[in-house]
């Protein structure tokens, strides 16, 4: 489909939204007149009211005059004269395009690159243009990688699909703002006629009465079938808008082809999905590992992390690369499933082009540490920010657990509390297993109905791997509290705690971890027996 055509699309999408809401604004005239030429004075005039509530939100939607602009995503702007190599070769990818180069660069935290352009008159006239690259982005490709990258953002820039966007987004604005005005004032609608009911409710109870049973779900009934019928189009709007948007990505990839060769482009379409899932892997078990307990990797490392575990994870990576997702992640999604554009751009015929450009993409920046310094500043909160650094991973590691085991709230803590009355310590769940307690205690877990109606050995075999982990947990907290314990940090596998007396032999089955496993084993055991248990642990605990 051609600009044109797509271009009619676009408008044709947006005027039936503006077609739609003038239905509904005749049909509720109607229904005003037909309420005061046949009906009671006071049911007419309450329909009336009904109507212009009802318009009100069609009319705000239909005569929103621009696109809400947004705050715009945090990042660092970098200018040619600061990072020239970027630059350069970006005006170089342009060149070859055949477009127009960004009139901006801004470095952001995701793992993500886009281009945007500020279009006037609804897209018909040019406007100003951005460039978005996610530094993780440019951490997990290589140079030729990135080229072919450019040339895909690019080739939206030359199939007009920045400049038509204008008009799919307003649609959607509009779309969204009346339908969300809807709900929430159905919500309102919802709140207010709960409340009544239990202030009603609260009334008869005064009395002696017995009150009736608080049900709201048909307040609102008109504001969400309106909502409805909003939706109804929306998702016809986005289907339609959405196809478009497929097909653009795949022509955007034929230039990709064309410019950076079918070998590059193929590698960068295979990495990207692989760098997307490891970088929130990397978020979640690295980089805010220390959030809860107000810590922050050394400066730079937030971002900086990312290319170690890269680095020693690659042969993972590998597997991954060879398992691209079969389907879009949503009916809604804009890209094709990334298999299939792969397909597309490898059944091209060979063009002679290798990935000569090899070299990691981040390396193009002049200076990468200061970059991913300053991107930290631009992208966390001030909130975050002032969190304490610590040296290294190793030290974030080990103040990170060591914060999350003193305020570890398992359920056998919160069962420990409530049955001694106690602050849910181990000295005090020995001593409730020494007073043969213990399965007293298991009763007020939160078990399955199967767990919970069990009896003697049965209910004990369910209830003994719930409380396993938390007894651990406790442990650990005993020796972490005593500094009696430190956890191995690594970028190729999880964090591995060691105990006293480990040494340096990780292999071990008789070490103290095994000791710690059978010493738990033996206190939640048909006969339990602390014994085992009380002798892993530091004096204050053990004499408890």
């Amino acid at each position: 489909m051609g600009a044109t055509l797509r271009a009619l699309r676009a408008l044709v999408l947006l005027l039936g939204f503006h077609l739609l809401s003038l239905v509904l604004l005749a049909a509720l005239l109607g229904l005003d007149v037909v309420a005061f030429s046949w009906g009671h004075g006071l049911v007419a005039v309450k329909i009336a009211i009904v109507s212009v509530l009802l318009a009100a939100p069609v009319v705000r939607g239909m005569f929103m005059l621009r696109t809400p602009k947004g705050e715009g995503e945090p990042g660092v702007t970098v200018t040619e004269a600061a990072e020239p190599r970027l630059w350069a070769l970006v005006r170089d990818v342009a060149a070859a395009a055949g477009t127009r180069v960004p009139d901006r660069i801004l470095l952001t935290g995701d793992v993500n690159a886009s281009v945007s352009e500020e279009p006037r008159l609804l897209g018909l006239l040019p406007g100003p243009r951005r460039l978005h690259l996610g530094v993780p982005l440019l951490t997990g490709l290589t140079e030729a990688q990135l080229r072919a990258v450019l040339a895909h953002e690019y080739g939206h820039f030359t199939g007009g699909d920045t400049r038509l966007s204008a008009l799919v987004v307003r649609g959607r604005v509009q779309l969204a703002r009346v339908i969300g005005q809807f709900h929430a004032q159905a919500d309102g609608k919802v709140a207010a006629e709960r409340a009544r009911q239990e202030q009603a409710a609260a009334r008869r109870i005064a009395k002696g009465k017995k009150a009736k049973q608080v049900d709201a779900s048909g307040s609102g009934a008109t504001y969400r079938l309106m909502a409805a019928i909003y939706t109804a189009y929306a998702k016809l709007y986005m289907r339609a808008s959405l196809s478009t948007a497929r097909g653009q990505e795949f022509a955007a990839d034929l230039s990709a082809a064309r410019v950076a060769g079918r070998d590059a482009t193929a590698s960068a379409l295979r990495e990207i999905p692989v760098l997307s899932a490891s970088h929130g892997f990397y978020l979640d078990s690295y980089a805010t590992l220390g959030l809860q307990a107000g810590l922050l990797p050394p400066r730079g490392e937030f971002f900086g992390g990312f290319g170690k575990l890269l680095t020693a994870r690659e042969p993972e990576l590998v597997r991954l690369r060879t398992e691209l997702p079969e389907e879009p992640t949503s009916p809604y999604d804009s890209h094709p499933p990334i298999a299939e554009r792969v397909r597309r751009i490898e059944a091209l015929p060979a063009d002679g082009r290798t990935e000569d450009a090899k070299g990691a993409a981040l390396a193009l920046l002049t200076d990468p540490e200061r970059t991913l310094a300053a991107l930290e500043e631009a992208v966390l909160v001030d909130e975050v920010l002032a969190f304490r650094r610590t040296a290294d991973w190793a030290e974030l590691l080990d103040a990170s657990m060591a914060a999350g085991l003193s305020s570890a709230n398992t359920p056998l803590h919160r069962a420990l509390a409530a049955c001694t009355g106690q602050r849910p310590t181990l000295a005090a769940l020995l001593e409730v297993i020494d007073e043969g307690r213990l399965w007293q205690l298991a009763e007020q877990l939160p078990l399955s109905e199967e767990a919970a109606a069990a009896k003697g050995r049965a209910f004990r075999e369910f209830a003994r791997p719930v409380m396993r982990g938390s007894v651990r947990t406790m442990v650990l907290a005993e020796f972490s509290a005593r500094a009696l314990l430190h956890w191995e940090f690594s970028w190729s596998r999880p964090a591995a705690v060691r105990l006293p007396g480990w040494g340096s032999q990780t292999t071990r089955n008789d070490g103290p971890e095994a000791a710690l496993d059978a010493a738990v084993a033996a206190a939640l055991a048909d006969h339990p027996d602390t014994a085992p248990l009380r002798a892993l642990l530091p004096p204050a605990t053990r004499n408890a």
